[in-house]
């Protein structure tokens, strides 16, 4: 960037009053009008955090210490930062705020740190895990729209834990994905797989966003759950997971991705039932109707959410690309 073609306002003499407004007067120079609301309000968020908490150089240094540390511990299958958001309650909300669920329809969840973008893509009845020391469990659910109408072609991510508790990209010895697949609805909306019993779990706590936890008192534990995530052109994509019911750690999920609506009950495969999906009787049933809203659906409902939000915070906001931005006119 040329200098000379840059034409900074003159800055005041600065002081702890004044500098919030400075710093955002030249960052509103920045042309595209969602970015610089963005930087508006995170400039003034933080600013009046230090000034409301009268933060110290020494506490200023430990954020960033920490902050550096989480970053040096990323790796291709380690996100700690999404780590750090989730045990923020942060990831959940951003979920929620940008794909807003109609009644009726299944709602979303945190994403997690494990996803990857390595599964194999498997058939109905195909078994998912490898694990043969894990519970068998047989997974039967359908994808359906808000008029309860069956969507085929869409495709659903999943993936879980092993017995242990580990995804496989935890085993240093893997040698290739497992109790992951990436599968698709037939023409009636209908997955069926074969899986195992999913496991509570801790999150990796070995690092910045564990040693965190520890001194807020905090446990490291998911309850147990399986990770579905659904993508078809036409429908909001959807990030979302199933909960064991009664799990122990169901009210205290490290990472608050817990909603009533996503707690199932596991039920036990009946002779019809292993009959028609060739799998032994008496082991465990999960089963569920998950419901898609298209990409318009969602879209005005999460215009109207935010207009609705920010005008009880005072704020005169319009949608642009479905998201606010000030309201000059």
């Amino acid at each position: 960037m040329d200098p000379s073609q840059v034409k900074i306002p003159a800055l005041a003499d600065l002081t702890i009053d004044n500098i919030t407004e400075n710093v955002i007067r030249i960052n509103s120079l920045n042309p595209d009008p969602r970015m610089k609301y963005i930087l508006e309000r995170l400039v003034e968020h933080l600013h009046d955090f230090a000034r409301e908490t009268r933060l110290s150089t020494s506490e200023w240094m430990a954020g960033i210490q920490f902050l550096t540390k989480t970053g040096q511990i990323c790796t291709d299958v380690r996100q700690e930062f999404i780590l750090l958001s989730d045990i923020f309650g942060l990831s959940l909300l951003v979920d929620s705020i940008d794909h807003p669920k109609p009644a009726h329809s299944t709602e979303g969840t945190v994403l997690g740190p494990f996803h990857t973008h390595e599964a194999e893509h498997m058939s109905n009845g195909d078994l998912m895990s490898k694990d043969d020391k894990g519970e068998p469990l047989l997974v039967v659910c359908n994808v359906k729209d808000v008029q309860g109408k069956p969507i085929s072609g869409v495709t659903i991510d999943i993936w879980e834990t092993d017995s242990s508790g580990h995804y496989d990209v935890q085993h240093a010895d893997r040698d290739g994905p497992d109790g992951r697949c990436v599968m698709t609805s037939d023409d009636e909306g209908v997955f069926w797989f074969k899986a195992i019993v999913p496991v509570p779990y801790p999150i990796p706590h070995d690092g910045p966003v564990g040693q965190l936890l520890k001194k807020l008192g905090r446990h490291p534990m998911r309850p147990a759950h399986m990770h579905f995530m659904f993508e078809k052109s036409g429908f909001d994509h959807l990030i979302t997971a199933l909960y064991l019911k009664n799990d122990p750690y169901e009210n205290s999920d490290a990472v608050f991705g817990v909603k009533n609506s996503l707690i199932v009950e596991l039920g036990k495969v009946d002779k019809k039932t292993a009959e028609k999906y060739g799998v032994d009787e008496g082991i465990a049933l999960m089963t569920y109707d998950f419901v898609l809203v298209t990409e318009k659906e969602s879209f005005n409902l999460r215009a109207e959410n935010s207009k609705k939000a920010l005008e009880k915070l005072g704020r005169r906001v319009k949608i642009v690309e479905g998201l606010p931005v000030p309201d000059v006119d």
